[in-house]
Parts: structure tokens; sequence; C-alpha cells
């Protein structure tokens, strides 16, 4: 294997591990089914993790990826992130209406 096939293919490992860590936040925020279980699996303390571990990559990796690896990891990154943040407010939106239903 020459140099140049050795960094394809270690940049499709790379996008491989990176994607497997985006899957599994997806799953635990609740937005894919578990492939195990064929259910919705939701653990947002689980999905911190996964995005923890995504950040990590992110910053062990800095300045040693391809443009085109970067750019990648910052999309799953930022994808990632967004959605956790929106199960929060989902969970922050029902716990103030069961507050204002219990005041009633």
């Amino acid at each position: 294997m020459d140099s140049k096939d050795l960094k394809q293919r270690q940049s499709s490992l790379f996008m491989n591990l990176i994607l497997s860590f985006h899957a599994a936040s997806m799953q635990h925020l609740g937005k894919i089914k578990s492939p195990v279980s064929g259910k919705i699996d939701r653990d947002l303390a689980q999905a911190k993790m996964s995005i923890d571990m995504l950040d990590m990559i992110q910053a062990k990796t800095s300045k040693n990826l391809s443009e085109e690896e970067d750019k990648f990891l910052r999309h799953l990154i930022s994808e990632a992130k967004l959605n956790y943040i929106d199960e929060l407010n989902r969970d922050r939106a029902k716990e103030n209406k069961k507050d204002s239903s219990e005041e009633k």
C-alpha cells in the first residue's frame, strides 16, 4: 500500500470513527432508534458523553486533519450540540408546564 492509499484509508477510518460517535449521540438524544432494541432510548448523559468525545477528538487532532476532515468533524459536532440543546429545552419546557399546572 503506497502513501496515498494509506492516507485515504486512514481518512476513511477517521470519518467512520467520528460518524460512530455522532450516531451514538443521536441515538442517546432519542433522534434515532437503537440498533439493538429497535426502540428510542433517550439518555442525555450518554449523549453528552458522545459529544464530549467528539470535542476531545477535535482538540487532539487540531491542525492534523485535512480541510475536508476538519469541516466534517466541525459539522457533526455542531449538529450534535444543537440537537442536545433542543432536547434540554424540551425537558425544561416540560418541567415549566408541569410546575405551572401544579400551581393551579
